[in-house]
């Protein structure tokens, strides 16, 4: 680690997310803070934090990139018939703090959401930014739920939590119609893992991933207010 770039808390700024290391794979840089300045310039181009409370901070911008492509959401036929049940309800930027609570909290392996963490990103929110998706039960209880950036027509997934089965799958089905509905390009996973990948997410090239943010993190996508109620049937999406 010692040979990392070390990020100046003064100086706005990293390096090219092409530098990254191989191993650990897309370690690009360490230091620096959680600014809402420097986390956007950092989603921009690539990059995003992932470090533990007794770390400094790293930043990452790993290769291959694990992205969804909102049209190429896949919805199985046991998914589908959950949908019709409409068993549960979607919604955006009703409770970020909850959302981003419970993602912290409900994983098993610990989390890397640390206080600034949450600090930073619920800055990020207030500043319309960040958001968060929820999903509720019949007895309005909140099951699952996904916080992220919003920049262009990118949309950066940060964390996801699920407390009842379908509920993640169910979010992201609605999250990735309204997405293409919007004209978003891509949506970011970050890491793969075999949840995102049946659902529909496949690894890219960073190169290609750099390609896409550099054509749309500088362009409006054509909706308003993200506090909205989702209702299925969505838009789009394969199924079997």
């Amino acid at each position: 680690m010692t040979s990392l770039p070390w990020i100046d808390p003064d100086h706005l700024w990293f390096p090219p997310a092409e530098e990254a290391l191989d191993e650990p794979d897309g370690l690009l840089a360490l230091g620096g803070d959680l600014s809402t300045e420097r986390l956007i310039l950092a989603y921009r181009n690539g990059i995003f934090p992932w470090y533990s409370d007794d770390q400094p901070i790293l930043w990452w911008s790993p290769d291959p990139r694990c992205v969804l492509f909102p049209d190429e959401i896949h919805i199985s036929r046991s998914l589908r018939r959950t949908l019709n049940s409409g068993r549960f309800r979607v919604t955006a930027d009703r409770d970020f703090a909850s959302v981003i609570r419970l993602c912290a909290s409900t994983r098993d392996e610990g989390t890397w959401i640390t206080d600034d963490m949450t600090r930073s990103y619920t800055r990020l929110h207030q500043q319309g930014v960040a958001h968060s998706i929820e999903v509720w039960n019949p007895a309005g209880e909140l099951v699952g739920g996904m916080y992220g950036l919003a920049i262009g027509e990118c949309f950066f997934g940060e964390s996801m939590f699920s407390l009842e089965t379908n509920a993640s799958k169910v979010l992201m089905v609605h999250l990735a119609c309204q997405l293409a509905l919007w004209g978003y390009r891509i949506m970011d996973c970050q890491v793969e893992s075999s949840h995102l990948l049946k659902m529909g997410a496949r690894s890219i090239p960073r190169s290609e991933f750099l390609s896409i943010l550099r054509a749309g993190v500088d362009r409006s996508p054509s909706h308003g207010s993200w506090q909205i109620q989702w209702r299925w049937p969505g838009a789009g999406g394969k199924h079997e």
